[in-house]
């Protein structure tokens, strides 16, 4: 079956994914010719084998390979994208997934604009004249409030449309345009000056040091107390190098480095000839490392959204064999010439080298131990250790303001990752398959994890595969539930027996099994998360409830329609007809 589709493959641009017998996604790829292409992993004499040059992670991967699927597309650029999207939503076993969810601001400002001011954005603006300054890894926020405080700009947007100077005047921290008190000319000087600090954050600091002692020597201690802290957080993302490149540069940087089952990727920013901010991505794979995989998956990502790209010059610590293409993505989406290169010599190799030390200094601060992530895989048949962790739970009472809720853990319980879903479903099972089908159509934006912690028992797990296989992405899969006695959960503290399940069955751990502990510790965060997310929605909904009895709707009407509807936006949507059939035409 795997031969014969290699032998019809088109000679046309696509995607393809290989398959093992189960038929569980292993590996998605994307070729200028797929015939080429896949023809590249294989040994046809005397018989299909893989081929001598493929490195041990791909080379496991086509001895599991059973069958072949693929898409055809335009272009090598539509395949670029294809690829990156279905890697991110299905997380194939042996692809790298680069799991990067932020979208770092940019500070920017519109020139052509009377009295223009800063703003922060995330995404190209519409203007012929526009400045742009980032992108920020953090700190932006206190940047743009310096700039503010520094300097006297209309500080609000909304402050020019008032014909009237506002209080920022009598405090003297604006220069009240909207009563024409300044020229456009005086006010655009003074817009040079600020530029000069988005240029140069020592600058900012020596300003807004200058702003503290003053407030403190008139004992304005609150406002001081702010200054202090702004320049602490501007302190903290400021890079300090003796690093000065020639003719004012503007250069993004990607250094890759490996060690062991751990990787570090950097990213730096370079700004007229300075380094303006950096930021890495910690990654962990079983299976070993692909340069060319991750340099590409990084560019790729961090350009292929609707933002200001600054940089004429792309940095790389290693050559890899989708450079020209992405040049060809990058430039065109940018309309402008960007080069990406890989620099031997000179201050941008100097570059590197300050990247390798972050690289290394973040893999040595990273040094906590994977053994409990190791003992899971081993202990509950996982197929992959996990390193990323969602678990659900969902919360009713008698079926009112249903909720459920997501909780994420990566060497800890990253709580900006926590989500909360109002769900419309009655029961249980319904609830759950909502939640879970709903994460899912959510892949593409933010990827899966290595594995879900349902609460719940087999009916349950059963429940999530099937959902996992609609969706055709492969997830490791356990639940917990309660001992039950007499159909009822024990839930006395010291004598509770939670059972741990897997596809397989039930997997027998002992009470005080680190493994065990640890899941149901995932449980319980995931059980708390949602019974708070479900008390102030019931909150909310007897607030309604109070507010419809003072207009003559009784409360037993009110929860009849909401058993049947749902929600009060589902009561509110409803035809008069669908009302009619459960209350009079009078109520």
């Amino acid at each position: 079956m795997l031969l014969k589709t290699i032998q019809n493959l088109p000679n046309k641009p696509g995607v393809y994914q290989f398959y093992d017998k189960n038929g569980k996604l292993l590996y998605v790829g994307k070729a200028k010719s797929l015939k080429n292409r896949v023809k590249s992993y294989f040994s046809f004499t005397p018989s299909l084998a893989p081929s001598s040059r493929l490195s041990a992670r791909i080379k496991n991967m086509i001895v599991q390979s059973k069958s072949l699927g693929y898409i055809v597309v335009k272009s090598e650029h539509d395949a670029l994208i294809l690829e990156n999207s279905l890697i991110k939503q299905l997380k194939p076993k042996y692809n790298i997934l680069l799991r990067d969810d932020k979208t770092y601001p940019y500070i920017y400002i519109d020139l052509n604009e009377d009295f223009p001011r800063f703003e922060i954005t995330r995404r190209v603006q519409k203007g012929s004249h526009i400045k742009y300054f980032g992108p920020f890894t953090t700190a932006a926020r206190d940047i743009l409030n310096a700039i503010y405080e520094i300097y006297p700009l209309v500080q609000k947007r909304g402050n020019l449309k008032g014909k009237k100077a506002c209080l920022f005047y009598q405090i003297k921290r604006c220069l009240a345009p909207c009563e024409g008190k300044i020229s456009k000319e005086e006010y655009h000087k003074i817009v040079k000056n600020s530029l000069m600090l988005l240029k140069n954050k020592k600058l900012i600091i020596e300003k807004l040091n200058q702003k503290m002692t003053f407030y403190a020597s008139q004992e304005l201690f609150e406002e001081a107390i702010k200054v202090r802290d702004s320049i602490q957080k501007i302190e903290k993302s400021t890079i300090f190098s003796q690093i000065d490149l020639k003719n004012s540069e503007h250069i993004d940087l990607f250094y890759l480095y490996i060690e062991g089952e751990k990787a570090a990727l950097i990213k730096l920013f370079v700004r007229d000839g300075k380094i303006v901010s950096i930021a890495n991505n910690i990654l962990k794979n079983d299976n070993g490392f692909s340069k060319d995989e991750i340099y590409k998956s990084a560019i790729l990502e961090f350009y292929k959204d609707d933002k200001p790209i600054i940089a004429k010059t792309i940095i790389v610590g290693d050559d890899f064999e989708e450079r020209r293409l992405l040049e060809e993505f990058i430039s065109k989406k940018s309309s402008k010439s960007i080069k990406i290169v890989q620099p031997k010599r000179g201050a941008k190799r100097e570059l590197l080298n300050i990247a390798l030390q972050n690289a290394k200094e973040i893999l040595r601060d990273k040094k906590e131990s994977f053994d409990l992530q190791k003992a899971l895989k081993k202990r509950l048949g996982l197929s992959k250790t996990p390193y990323e962790i969602e678990a659900y739970d969902n919360s009713h009472l008698q079926g009112s303001s249903p909720v459920g809720s997501m909780i994420y853990y990566e060497n800890g319980f990253l709580k900006s990752r926590y989500r909360h879903y109002n769900l419309s479903s009655k029961d249980e099972y319904a609830q759950m398959r909502e939640l879970l089908s709903r994460r899912c159509e959510s892949f593409e934006k933010n990827p899966p994890p290595d594995l879900w912690v349902i609460d719940g028992g087999e009916t349950l797990l059963k429940l999530a595969k099937d959902i996992c296989d609609s969706f055709g992405v492969d997830i490791d899969l356990i639940a917990i539930s309660k001992e039950k006695k007499a159909k009822r959960a024990v839930r006395s503290k010291g004598r509770a027996r939670d059972r741990i399940y897997s596809i397989n069955g039930e997997i027998k751990l002992k009470d005080d099994d680190e493994c065990k502990l640890f899941i149901q510790k995932l449980r319980d965060e995931a059980h708390r998360f949602a019974i708070k997310f479900h008390r102030g929605q019931k909150l909310k909904n007897d607030k309604k409830i109070s507010l419809l009895e003072k207009r003559g709707i009784g409360k037993a009407k009110v929860i009849k329609l909401l058993n049947y509807f749902g929600t009060f936006e589902a009561i509110e949507n409803a035809s008069q007809k669908e009302i009619d059939n459960l209350l009079s035409k009078k109520t």
